[in-house]
């Protein structure tokens, strides 16, 4: 892949009028109201492009192409097409009340209904979070600046992707606000979504074009992975569905740890009314519109868009693995090496590792894909001399295996679940071996500590499509790139802004200093801006260490489990039930925090999660939060009936803003509904046996 005259003008250009534009539309910003929420005057168009652009991130991009390239294919789009009803109902049964309040955040709406203390408690928890989001959007944007990097021979950091990606949107929030992010979400929604389906198109071509072994999942349960080539005639199409059928069924078994079919009935939900309805950098949006009937228009027209997303994001993921499995097994090396040698330090009677000092480039070049070596070299730049290619061949510095500590009981485990079909012959010795080693621990009373294998580093998808499939020297490779660092910015731009409007409003004016001017607000927002873009560049490659996981998508998704299923039991709750007091809210809030820490940690003890039932249960994120959105409602139910409100509360009227819903809305929200559903019957296996 190269990079040239032209694509660099194509990228600069792109960037430049963002951010151009940006600054342009937002020169006037004197309120807090005219930064946080751009005057409240945003239309139904930059709604709707605004909310798609902040959502569909470098975490959706990066993560949800990855999640597609594993076993979980097509079933990652639930996310994308549950989230089109979630917009739907969001539009008409949650907005009315918000615009009614007229509030600038989500935990101000808590005050209204409950009090002070559920207001503090939800910022505070929402700006922890946030952290994380911060944090995993930069570091999955520069993961995929690296990736291309390689490609063209240039090794970039991620800290120094961290850098671009933070200091671009720093620039524009700072200086402009809202109303900056909602233009520049314009040109760069518009941008992503044109461009994600150049790589589409262009993935189909290489997929049809390509003479080489092709890569594809045998069956998603086991997670086997099998290769396969084809006659030259065949189509892109005939090769992508033999390939991928299997991986076209939205509804996956029910002891999947990912997205089994049973949390489509209650758990993701959660997460989706939460982001959708909840979630400030997204409301911040809607919480603009210079109208109710605008607001709803602009919601049901991003519920439209997201029904696209799938086609033009998860398709090029499962078709990248098809195309660059073996790259993306070179690429997990570096995550594997420190992992295989703490196991291999831990069980040196085990027979799927081999240790070698400095290895010569013969025998790396030879060594069998059957076990592992680790290939321990004096130095970086003797790692960096070996050039090691071989995905069995894990190089270490010396000074990195001395530096590894040792757990005496150690063993594999994985989300990843092609990665025991990587030990080919040796899976079978490698589970009895693993099944002593829990035995002995057990015996001694010791916890097992577990290693996670990661077989492919699925999240670089993205990063090996744009590289490697779009014709050079015609400016695509620089458009598409803008598209995909716009898309990132907006969405790091929108945490930003909500970030900062969160601090501003709901901490330092409501306890620091309740008579601060609009000026002194507007100062601090700036500096929020500032303060935040710099946690999220340090934090960007901490989220690398693949003990973490093995996909971004999934740490962001089972993180904000702390937060979404208490924060839309309490919402929920306070708006259909009128008599709730305000410890209820109080008490859901709290509960939440409590009850999925306590989940979180069962799921971790072996001894629990070797019963099928717990497993079953609580082994998935989706599954927790279910359980514990039960729990709020049933805790704030118990609360209401023994201490009710004496009389129902009343949402009072507090904006001049017109709040005359739009027909016309809702009749595109059923129809939106209606296409949705379709697309779960063609993609069920009814549908597929068809």
């Amino acid at each position: 892949m190269s990079f040239n005259w032209l694509d660099i003008t194509v990228f600069v250009g792109f960037v430049v009028a963002v951010i151009s534009i940006g600054l342009l539309k937002s020169r006037h910003e004197k309120t807090s109201e005219d930064y946080f929420l751009a005057g409240r005057g945003l239309k139904w168009w930059l709604i709707g492009f605004s909310l798609i652009a902040a959502n569909i991130s470098s975490e959706q991009l990066v993560g949800m192409s990855g999640n597609a390239a594993s076993h979980i294919g097509l079933a990652i789009a639930s996310y994308e097409w549950m989230a089109a009803i979630t917009l739907v109902v969001v539009a008409f049964a949650f907005l009315p009340y918000f615009l009614r309040a007229g509030i600038y955040t989500m935990p101000e709406f808590l005050e209204y209904r409950y009090n002070a203390t559920a207001r503090t408690i939800m910022a505070v928890l929402t700006l922890l979070i946030y952290l994380l989001l911060l944090g995993s959007v930069t570091y999955s944007g520069a993961l995929t600046i690296r990736t291309m990097a390689g490609k063209m021979g240039y090794d970039v950091s991620i800290f120094r992707g961290a850098i671009v990606i933070g200091f671009i949107a720093m620039v524009y929030v700072t200086a402009g606000g809202l109303k900056a992010c909602a233009w520049a979400d314009l040109i760069q929604g518009s941008a992503l979504i044109v461009g994600s389906a150049i790589v589409m198109i262009f993935a189909f071509i290489k997929l049809g074009g390509s003479t080489e072994e092709l890569a594809f999942v045998e069956n998603v349960k086991t997670g086997a992975v099998g290769f396969k080539t084809f006659a030259q005639d065949t189509g892109a199409m005939d090769r992508f569905w033999e390939l991928n059928k299997v991986r076209m069924n939205m509804f996956l078994p029910k002891d999947d740890k990912t997205l089994p079919w049973t949390a489509l009935m209650l758990g993701l939900w959660i997460p989706n009314f939460y982001y959708w309805g909840l979630n400030q950098y997204i409301t911040q949006r809607t919480l603009a519109s210079s109208s109710l009937a605008e607001g709803q228009k602009g919601i049901v027209f991003s519920a439209f868009m997201k029904l696209l997303i799938p086609f033009v994001v998860v398709i090029p993921g499962i078709i990248a693995f098809n195309l660059f499995a073996k790259d993306m097994q070179g690429q997990s090396a570096g995550d594997n090496a420190a992992v295989i040698a703490r196991y291999a330090q831990a069980n040196p009677e085990t027979q799927v590792v081999e240790m070698a000092t400095a290895p010569s480039a013969e025998t790396v070049a030879a060594w069998p894909q059957e076990k592992f070596m680790i290939a321990v070299y004096p130095d970086a730049d003797a790692v960096k001399a070996a050039a090691v290619t071989n995905p069995f061949v894990l190089p270490l510095t010396q000074a990195s295996y001395d530096a590894i500590a040792v757990a005496e009981y150690t063993v594999f485990e994985s989300d990843d679940k092609a990665w025991k079909t990587v030990f080919g012959a040796l899976e079978k010795e490698l589970e009895v071996y693993n099944a002593s080693v829990r035995e002995a621990a057990q015996a001694a009373g010791v916890n097992v500590t577990t290693e996670k294998f990661i077989a492919y580093k699925y999240d670089t998808a993205l990063g090996q499509l744009l590289s490697s499939v779009l014709p050079q020297r015609t400016g695509l490779v620089g458009f598409v790139l803008a598209a995909l660092l716009g898309a990132i910015v907006s969405s790091l731009a929108a945490m930003l802004n909500a970030a900062s409007t969160i601090f501003t409003m709901d901490i330092f004016k409501k306890y620091l200093s309740p008579n601060a001017g609009q000026r002194a607000m507007v100062l601090l927002g700036r500096v929020c801006v500032v303060v935040f873009s710099a946690i999220a560049i340090f934090l960007a490659p901490q989220l690398g260490n693949p003990k973490i996981s093995n996909s971004i998508f999934t740490i962001i998704q089972a993180g904000q489990g702390f937060l979404s299923p208490g924060i839309l039991a309490v919402f929920a709750f306070g708006l259909l039930v009128r008599k709730a007091p305000p410890i209820a809210g109080v008490v859901g809030l709290i509960l939440n925090v409590v009850a999925y820490s306590l989940l979180w940690y069962l799921s971790t003890v072996p001894s629990i999660m070797a019963n099928d039932m717990m497993a079953a249960l609580i082994g998935n994120f989706l599954n927790r939060m279910a359980i514990c959105f039960g729990l709020c409602l049933v805790a704030m139910a118990l609360i209401t009936m023994l201490k009710p409100l004496p009389q129902p509360i009343e949402f009072h009227t507090k904006t001049d803003l017109n709040l005359t819903s739009s027909g016309g809305a809702k009749l595109a929200g059923i129809v939106v509904v209606i296409i949705t559903l379709a697309l779960y019957v063609l993609f069920s296996p009814i549908g597929l046996a068809k």
